[in-house]
């Protein structure tokens, strides 16, 4: 069984941890300030590869934003692939650069 958790220190840095069993086998490497939510790294274990976790990932921290009414910057290449490649899904919180 999965479970998704947002584990943050006090100056809200840290991660999305998905894990499997009890084992951690994928993060979302993230910070949080007032208003914007950036995204850093996707990682998933190998043992995890080929399972869709990096899109469990992807899905639970696109919930807490529109939750939290967050902007998403998106410097992970995972997550900034997938922003480009589906906009309509994420329009309300993508947080683009210019010529983006």
């Amino acid at each position: 069984m999965q479970e998704i958790k947002l584990e943050l220190d006090a100056k809200k840095h840290g991660a999305f941890n998905l894990y499997e069993d009890g084992n951690k086998t994928g993060t979302m490497v993230i910070s949080i300030t007032d208003t914007v939510l950036t995204v850093y790294h996707t990682e998933i274990d190998p043992s995890g590869e080929g399972k869709d976790y990096a899109k469990l990932l992807l899905e639970d921290m696109v919930k807490y934003s529109r939750d939290n009414n967050l902007m998403v910057k998106p410097l992970c290449p995972y997550v900034h692939a997938q922003f480009k490649r589906h906009p309509e899904l994420y329009t309300d919180i993508w947080l683009k650069n210019s010529g983006e």
